[in-house]
């Protein structure tokens, strides 16, 4: 009797064990499991809707670029190129046409 319990502890053991590293291994690619009434089932999470998100939150937006220009002695300033990386403006000075070019990141540092 007592083997047998101890048999029975090691297989609990060995299944809670797998169960746990296969917890892990799931976590570690997005992959959630869940246990309800209805069973384990798997969740996926989408994390590439997550990174677009933050990517944009990032970004420089047009309208800072335009007032950041302004407030450097361009006139009449309209952004005339966005690119993944940097985004122009052009205007006039009191010397003619300028352009300034910033990156295309948080603040708009200009490059």
């Amino acid at each position: 009797m007592l083997k047998t319990l101890a048999n029975m502890g090691v297989a609990l053991a060995l299944t809670f064990g797998a169960v746990t590293t296969t917890a892990q291994i799931a976590s570690a690619q997005d992959l959630e499991l869940r246990i309800g009434p209805d069973g384990v089932r798997p969740v996926i999470r989408d994390r590439n809707r997550d990174r677009d998100r933050d990517r944009r939150r990032d970004e420089c937006s047009p309208r800072l670029a335009l007032s950041i220009a302004r407030d450097a002695g361009l006139r009449r300033a309209e952004v005339t190129r966005i690119t993944r990386r940097t985004l122009t403006v052009q205007g006039m000075t009191r010397r003619g046409p300028e352009r300034m070019v910033f990156a295309n990141e948080r603040g708009c540092p200009e490059l």
